[in-house]
């Protein structure tokens, strides 16, 4: 029962850490500014696309934390007060970002709109790289050492940050910038009615999409054919080669979830991209949370430790020894029925939102613009 629990919410962290990827694309949205506009309304036109759905984003990112937090105290505890700086950046650039939205058009804002046209660029830039590079470690491993109490010893003075230095970890981190991208783009050919600005979000797509397949091609690479980190008899910690390919092969659910989910990301960017479709972002949108979802499941699932210290293998966290008691996710499983609710509302007020399409006479005839 209480392994099935720990299992069962891991599955639940993983399909959040999907959500959160695809929502990514408002991040995305807001580095196309310079790219794709030529004139002051078009710019406002994309802010105020993305800009109705940038709440959401950060709403995933809180409910990721939560239930992380609540699941998985330990791991919370490790990352979150060890390797604080690197999260304090991200939160950092997720603060901007809402700082951005509500002054940017403000009157006699001392700052400037282009200050907060940078804020965005920042968010949707660094903040995306940083949490890839985070999530990359679950891979590559980090530099703490838990004590006989379970406190957290970080052994490098930069409390996260080394994570930089490793250049690997920016595979994924340089994925998600440009998965962000793609989806932005796909997100505004839907949203935005508009066929000169469709056009440019299409020939953008291209080449975004351009980078982005080939970096993530090497991050599954990397993962597959790189030595992971086991767990073996007593709960010992050890190396095993291609550990993270064993546990593809192992659990051939998770497999058949990462291809269809590659191909429903590559239907989407075809769609997009070929064709006069705007509704490639749905098929993306699907594709990029199975696959995010699959990748957390074979660092989490079949005795591997999805959070390892290359410090000390013995401080690795497993979704054993970090998660919480067994009332407390027996209770929390119960709460967790009322998440398919939360996802229909968000689904209906989506709908709600996009019924009719943003236009440039609408955004003209707005007081109320971001």
């Amino acid at each position: 029962m209480y392994e099935m629990l720990q299992i069962y919410w891991w599955i639940v962290v993983s399909l959040l850490g999907g959500l959160l990827v695809f929502m990514m694309f408002v991040q995305g949205g807001q580095t196309l500014l310079e790219c794709v506009t030529k004139n002051e309304l078009e710019k406002d036109m994309i802010i105020n696309s993305v800009g109705k759905k940038w709440e959401l984003t950060f709403t995933t990112l809180v409910m990721f934390g939560g239930a992380c937090f609540a699941a998985f105290p330990l791991f919370y505890a490790t990352s979150f007060g060890g390797a604080y700086w690197v999260w304090l950046a991200i939160l950092f650039c997720f603060i901007i970002q809402a700082v951005a939205y509500e002054y940017r058009k403000k009157p006699d804002n001392f700052l400037g709109q282009k200050t907060y046209e940078v804020f965005l660029f920042i968010n949707g830039s660094l903040g995306v790289v940083l949490i890839g590079v985070a999530v990359s470690t679950f891979f590559s491993g980090s530099e703490f050492l838990l004590n006989e109490h379970n406190f957290v010893e970080w052994k490098s003075p930069f409390r996260g940050l080394e994570a930089l230095a490793n250049p690997l970890n920016y595979l994924l981190g340089i994925a998600l910038f440009f998965q962000a991208r793609v989806g932005g783009n796909l997100y505004l050919i839907n949203n935005i009615d508009d066929s000169e600005l469709r056009a440019k979000f299409r020939a953008s797509l291209k080449k975004n999409a351009m980078f982005f397949v080939p970096f993530l091609v090497a991050f599954l690479l990397w993962i597959v054919l790189k030595d992971g980190y086991h767990v073996g008899d007593g709960g010992v910690v050890e190396m095993l080669k291609h550990k993270y390919l064993l546990n593809l092969l192992q659990m051939p659910l998770v497999f058949l979830m990462l291809l269809c989910g590659v191909v429903l990301a590559l239907f989407g960017i075809y769609k997009g991209a070929f064709t006069a479709s705007i509704k490639g972002i749905f098929p993306y949108g699907v594709g990029v949370v199975l696959v995010v979802m699959s990748v957390f499941l074979v660092v989490g699932l079949n005795d591997t430790a999805f959070y390892p210290s290359f410090y000390d293998l013995q401080s690795s966290l497993t979704i054993k020894n970090a998660s919480s008691s067994l009332y407390t996710l027996k209770v929390m499983a119960f709460v967790s029925l009322l998440v398919p609710f939360v996802l229909a509302y968000i689904v209906y007020v989506w709908r709600l939102m996009d019924k009719r399409k943003l236009s440039a006479d609408e955004v003209e005839n707005d007081e109320h613009i971001y």
